[in-house]
């Protein structure tokens, strides 16, 4: 049985839920992550000194945090969830990373002033910095889905296909006029919704 520990409003955990669910593993989930629990207290620092969400602590296993890392760990050892080929095996690793490295900082100021009305988070200017650059980004996928895989890395369904279709939920689901049209990103999002799991963990009332 593997512990979970981190909210589900957290996008990196719901990597690690959504990747569980998909190899059929039992869990267990217990919140941490402001405001719900504090991940400064000693027993989670003890854990992860960065104080960041998710951590999986498996029985007989390592304890384990970065949520990429975790997928990865997860896909090695249960022999899924990547591909066996190299050239696939590379091309899912690369959009792993560039999700985590790439995708993911532009957005930050927008979703905390679009979505998740955070205070302090009202430059306009900030604002519209954040979206041009979360949309630059967005029309990188944009181009590499036009090509016409199912799924990132080919055929096969993969770790990367989790990490990337939440960013694009995330994309989806803050609201902000003049939205780019992409037409390979809204299909790949349908696709990854139609997925039992997907569904679970990208629901319409979470960013």
């Amino acid at each position: 049985m593997m512990r979970v520990l981190g909210r589900i409003t957290s996008i990196n955990v719901r990597k690690v839920l959504w990747a569980l669910d998909e190899l059929g593993e039992s869990y267990e989930r217990e919140d941490w992550g402001m405001p719900l629990r504090n991940p400064h207290e000693p027993e989670f620092l003890a854990l992860n000194p960065n104080a960041q969400v998710p951590v999986v602590i498996e029985e007989d296993g390592p304890t384990l945090w970065e949520s990429n890392a975790i997928l990865i760990y997860l896909a090695q050892t249960r022999k899924a969830l990547l591909p066996l080929e190299p050239h696939a095996l590379g091309q899912s690793l690369q959009w792993l990373i560039w999700q985590a490295t790439e995708l993911n900082p532009p957005w930050m100021y927008a979703v905390h002033a679009l979505a998740r009305k955070t205070p302090g988070y009202d430059d306009q200017a900030k604002i519209a910095e954040s979206i041009a650059g979360w949309t630059r980004r967005m029309a990188i996928l944009e181009g590499e889905l036009a090509q016409g895989r199912p799924f990132i890395a080919g055929e096969s369904f993969s770790i990367a296909d989790i990490a990337l279709a939440l960013s694009v939920h995330r994309w989806f689901i803050t609201p902000f006029a003049d939205k780019a049209d992409l037409p390979s990103v809204a299909a790949y999002y349908d696709r990854m919704r139609a997925r039992e799991a997907g569904a679970r963990w990208m629901p319409d009332d979470t960013v």
